[in-house]
């Protein structure tokens, strides 16, 4: 089948090579000449465990192909969106400008051919009830052109694991039983290997499927929200979040991922999605309805603010001239994406509070560099922590969580450490030497 993906970004890109990975013929469509050259040459312009593997095989094989040419696209059989969503500048509403200008390059370029409908299939994150617009947008056109929505359940780090084995498929399709079965039938074709491994495939409306991304963010946020929420209760009172977390997690209505305090989360997605998801919220009418994600995001927030104050009180409030090495600048490991990173984010705010910081991450230091020449960034821990007065591992790449807390020692100034993840032992770190601090961690020979 041939396929296109409109977006070359992190989204477009590894569905466009997982597709051709799948045996398609894929061609991805960006209007960035330097991104679509990269991709081209089978360079991979960011940071995704397997990916480069994957791109690199299939442009060779000739399956994928990119280009800013739109004319090229005109005998796909199925379109994919897969552009961004950001928040919209001061509001907290999707920007939509980037998902309409690939409908009407769709629209312009496409030329239906045969019996069958061409189809526009969203990936992209979005506003409930923009499959319907959309449709009714191509109706108007007079083209024989369809939708269908088909969100995409992606985690950084995991992407090529999760487009190529998903947990689920879901297809929102258009009211008209007719219609709508065509176009299941089409999606059925193009995903037949994946649906050969009885993965489940979901049937919906359009409203319906829009919501399910959504709403697994939303949930995710808030379980992510409540178990630091604790970690406040327990940094009042003396508790050990982890054990907490460990304890309430062995209950099967729960479960116990996501219930790991720490600075709190960030990317692409999250942050975005729940405040999306309350402006559409309002201006359908039923903002009351999600009225607890904006504590949700309030605690979110707050845990950046809380690890910065625990570095300012070890030097009674004051971080003018104390040197931090800040371990990680990506908002999470196995990527270099900077998007509303809570480590970044601290990082700045202890610049701010006239701190010297220093910076180290295995993937993101280069995009870094170029995003904040104003920041310090260096290669390895061991230029970040050389006469260091504190000590913050803000993202858990595996690089820090195997630290030899025995090693670091000499190398600080003072042996400070915040485990901004929980995910060091803090009895070794203290057999070492070391003030361990962590969120919610509390103290206890437990």
């Amino acid at each position: 089948m041939r396929l296109s993906t409109i977006g070359c970004g992190y989204l477009g890109a590894v569905h466009a090579a997982c597709m051709a990975e799948l045996g398609h013929e894929v061609i991805g469509l960006d209007v960035d000449q330097g991104k679509v050259d990269q991709l081209a040459r089978g360079e991979s312009p960011f940071h995704e465990p397997g990916f480069p593997q994957v791109l690199a095989r299939n442009v060779e094989s000739g399956r994928l192909r990119f280009t800013t040419d739109p004319t090229e696209i005109a005998d796909c059989q199925i379109h994919f969106i897969g552009v961004g969503t950001p928040q919209m500048q001061g509001r907290y509403a999707a920007d939509m400008t980037y998902v309409d200008a690939a409908i009407e390059t769709v629209l312009t370029h496409a030329h239906p051919q045969g019996e069958r409908p061409v189809l526009i299939a969203g990936k992209s994150t979005v506003p409930v009830g923009t499959a319907e617009r959309i449709a009714g947008r191509c109706a108007a056109s007079g083209k024989d052109i369809a939708v269908a929505w088909n969100p995409e359940f992606l985690r950084e780090g995991f992407a090529v694991q999760d487009t190529l084995h998903p947990d689920r498929i879901v297809y929102g399709l258009p009211e008209d039983r007719e219609v709508g079965a065509q176009l299941r039938d089409i999606l059925d074709e193009c995903y037949a290997q994946l649906l050969s491994e009885d993965i489940p495939r979901l049937l919906t409306n359009y409203p319906t499927a829009e919501l399910v991304k959504v709403a697994a963010n939303s949930f995710l946020a808030t379980k992510i929200s409540f178990i630091n929420a604790m970690a406040e209760l327990c940094d009042a009172t003396g508790a050990d979040v982890t054990k907490l977390a460990e304890a309430i997690g062995h209950d099967d209505r729960i479960g116990k991922k996501f219930l790991r305090a720490g600075i709190g989360f960030g990317g692409g997605c999250l942050p975005k999605d729940i405040r999306a998801f309350m402006a559409r919220a309002g201006e359908l009418g039923v903002d009351q309805a999600l009225t607890f994600l904006r504590e949700v995001d309030a605690i979110n927030l707050r845990r950046r603010e809380t690890a910065v104050d625990m570095a300012a009180d070890l030097f009674g409030g004051r971080l003018v001239g104390r040197k931090v090495a800040v371990l990680g600048a990506a908002f999470k490991p196995d990527s270099d994406d900077l998007r509303d990173s809570p480590a970044l984010d601290i990082a700045t705010r202890l610049w701010a509070r006239g701190a010297d910081v220093v910076i180290t991450d295995p993937a993101a230091g280069d995009a870094l560099r170029r995003a904040r020449p104003d920041l310090h960034v260096v290669d390895t821990v061991e230029q970040a922590v050389k006469n260091a007065d504190v000590v913050m591992v803000l993202t858990e790449w595996k690089h820090f969580t195997e630290l030899d807390p025995e090693e670091m020692r000499p190398r600080v100034r003072e042996a400070h450490i915040i485990d901004g993840r929980n995910v060091l032992d803090p009895k070794a770190w203290q057999q070492a030497g070391w003030h361990y601090q962590g969120m919610g961690r509390g103290v206890s020979t437990w």
